[in-house]
């Protein structure tokens, strides 16, 4: 998760919503990234579809059995649906997210009966939640200092 979140602060810095993610096969990272929807303009720029889309390339197959992703926040819809369509074993997540949270908060797209089953584990790593709440903070502080000009 360590670094996931070396990924996250990555996005921090480019003002990015801080999430990031690591794909893991044998125990070694073959894949890493964060998010990048601004920077792309593009909706779908989230960490774990990034990330998929790189171990794919890596392992040159669609199929990722055998591996598993340690992501900072818990997947949102989109990304829950990726991971059950790219056969990810195993999702590891250091944050919940009540509002987007696709696997326990909101809902659980993970424990449908799909195709394929991705086991999920919440790993609360108060670190992964910060990055998130200082990065909301940072933000309405400095569109309110903007307001008030």
């Amino acid at each position: 998760m360590k670094e996931a979140l070396k990924e996250a602060k990555k996005a921090y810095l480019k003002n990015e919503v801080p999430v990031g993610a690591v794909i893991v096969k044998d125990g070694k990272i073959i894949a890493r990234a964060h998010n990048l929807r601004e920077k792309k303009q593009n909706a779908i720029c989230h960490a774990e579809i990034l990330c998929i889309q790189k171990a794919c390339k890596k392992i040159k197959s669609w199929r990722l059995d055998g591996l598993e992703m340690y992501v900072t926040l818990e997947p949102c819809a989109m990304c829950s649906g990726a991971l059950t369509q790219a056969r990810i074993d195993k999702v590891y997540f250091g944050s919940k997210d009540y509002k987007n949270g696709c696997v326990g908060s909101v809902c659980n797209i993970l424990d449908q009966d799909t195709t394929w089953k991705v086991k999920y584990e919440y790993i609360q790593l108060d670190e992964c939640s910060k990055i998130i709440t200082d990065f909301f903070k940072e933000l309405r502080k400095n569109k309110n200092k903007k307001e008030s000009k």
